[in-house]
């Protein structure tokens, strides 16, 4: 199985980026479908992005169109989430999560394996 480890987290202003990373060992990551999903206090987990097992990526545009865009790096064996024009209600933790699906789902129960999350801050 895969363990995933996310870093990149932080604390930035409004309007600036950060790009977080998901990081895969056990497997090579290119075998499973990865999503990143976010949760806030008080609220329930969302879906963000995600990138297919092929390599096709799907955003969620309601909240992050245009501002978020992950990707993935094979030898590294390590995916990505861009986060730029980052707004106050980006605040929350960020989850990486991956299942042996060869499509993504945005339904977080969809998935096997997950990190332990990272806290992305984004002051007004």
């Amino acid at each position: 199985q895969v363990q995933l480890v996310e870093s990149g987290g932080g604390l930035v202003p409004a309007g600036g980026s950060l790009r977080l990373s998901c990081a895969a060992s056990g497997r090579t990551v290119s075998s499973y479908s990865v999503g990143w999903f976010r949760q806030a206090p008080g609220k329930e987990r969302e879906f963000v992005a995600g990138i297919s097992r092929s390599g096709l990526s799907r955003h969620n545009e309601d909240s992050v169109k245009g501002r978020f865009t992950i990707s993935r790096d094979n030898a590294k064996n390590t995916v990505y989430l861009q986060m730029n024009s980052l707004k106050p209600e980006d605040t929350a933790v960020y989850y990486c999560a991956a299942r042996s699906s060869v499509v993504v789902t945005t339904v977080d129960v969809g998935y096997d394996y997950w990190g332990q999350g990272t806290q992305v801050t984004v002051s007004s």
